[in-house]
């Protein structure tokens, strides 16, 4: 008997061979999760009719049902709904209201509407349709003779993720008799490594069930996600709250913010709560940083501005380190570092400034500053704040990407009072 969860099939050659990132199969499941529904399997396919419709006799031999993204284009190789008839064993009908919306389409941009554009409204006989507004091919949910179905979307993600809220998550939780929705917290935490706050908290992952512990990792950046299985938000935050706060001490001094707080928004927070207005001075880092930190709305209340100091005359002539200083120590130095981040504070006329110097590869190493090697110092008006060394390790992507979330964490944890 199959299982009462679906399992996801991604239709396309493309994606098989790495042309096209396949983000739809992630963003059905964090639905799909948050719903409630369980998901038993994902697959990629091609664009292949035999290999498709074998996918999905496969997947429901183990589930309840399928859901297939794309392939329901007009063109050639477009073979899902052809598929799922003959896993299935059902023809086609012709549904009414998707080839009108298809004439009106044509008809409203003064293009022909061709006839392979007709077949997009041909679906198995007896399904469900999933109408598109967004598109010209609507979806459908195709049923098995012993009751089993197969939910097919286009590939579109503007055209599949309305299409999946709107359509399929309701279908889904009526058809599974769903309750209860998975709610989720996510403390973010930054400048502590993913093995301390397992140290920290292995306990609470061991003991908790529901709301049950997950440790993300993303370069110097670690996301506690918190999911709790309940049947409203407000039980939800009933359970996640105890937890939350003990998590939150144990991690005392690294817990930048919640959900969607990023870095950068944690930081103008701050700044902006304070008065104060940063400004930066990069080399190997390369502007990164000021990216960051413009992302924001409203950032150039705090955001003075940065200078992007690559080549050694910019940090002598735009901000004032001395030629002896790159000399004697090199550019790559908490000297260097220190005076960059003096020349940019005032320079800019802001109350604080990072600095930052590195070597990120694939060249430029030595034994005594290996590629990854680099300083980051932080000036206020009462001066040097502090400096910090990091060797860090991964491609030059890496390592600016590594380097940059390192620099975000300073500011940060020197504003929360944490040197």
């Amino acid at each position: 008997m199959p299982d009462a969860a679906v399992e996801l099939i991604a239709v396309g050659t493309e994606l098989l061979l790495g042309q096209l990132v396949d983000t739809n199969t992630v963003f059905i499941e964090q639905s799909l999760a948050e719903a409630g529904i369980d998901v038993r399997a994902t697959h990629v396919v091609g664009d292949n009719r035999e290999r498709i419709a074998a996918a999905i006799r496969g997947a429901l031999e183990r589930a309840e049902g399928a859901i297939t993204t794309g392939g329901l284009g007009p063109t050639i190789d477009d073979l899902t709904k052809e598929a799922v008839c003959d896993a299935l064993g059902l023809s086609v009908e012709l549904y009414e209201p998707a080839l009108r919306q298809m004439e009106e389409f044509f008809a409203t941009v003064g293009r022909p509407m061709r006839p392979n554009n007709r077949k997009q409204a041909e679906l198995p006989r007896g399904s469900l349709p999933l109408p598109n507004p967004n598109g010209t091919a609507p979806g459908f949910v195709a049923f098995a003779k012993d009751g089993r179905f197969v939910a097919s979307m286009p590939g579109v993600p503007r055209e599949m993720k309305p299409m999946l809220a709107e359509r399929l998550v309701p279908f889904l939780r009526e058809r599974f008799a769903v309750k209860s929705r998975i709610y989720t917290r996510v403390i973010h935490t930054i400048n502590l490594g993913e093995s301390e706050i397992d140290y920290r908290i292995a306990d609470l992952f061991a003991a908790s069930a529901n709301p049950k512990i997950a440790v993300l990792s993303h370069d110097f950046r670690v996301d506690v996600k918190l999911t709790a299985k309940s049947d409203s938000s407000a039980d939800a935050d009933a359970m996640i709250a105890p937890l939350q706060i003990e998590l939150e001490r144990r991690l005392m001094g690294y817990v930048f913010g919640t959900d969607e707080t990023t870095p950068a928004g944690a930081i103008h927070a701050l700044l902006q709560a304070r008065g104060l207005r940063i400004g930066l001075a990069e080399s190997f880092t390369g502007g990164r940083l000021a990216a960051q930190l413009t992302s924001v709305p409203g950032s150039s209340t705090a955001f003075v501005g940065a200078v992007v100091a690559y080549a050694n005359s910019v940090k002598i002539e735009q901000l004032g380190v001395r030629p002896e200083t790159i000399e004697r120590e090199g550019a790559v130095s908490q000297a260097a570092a220190q005076e960059m981040a003096l020349g940019a504070r005032l320079r800019l006329g802001a109350d604080l400034a990072l600095a930052t110097t590195g070597i990120a590869g694939p060249e430029g190493g030595t034994p005594h500053k290996p590629i990854g090697s680099c300083w980051f110092a932080l000036e206020d008006r009462d001066g040097v704040a502090g400096t910090w060394r990091f060797e860090l390790r991964g491609d030059r992507a890496a390592i600016t990407r590594r380097a940059t979330t390192i620099g975000l964490g300073i500011i940060w944890r020197y504003l929360e009072g944490q040197r």
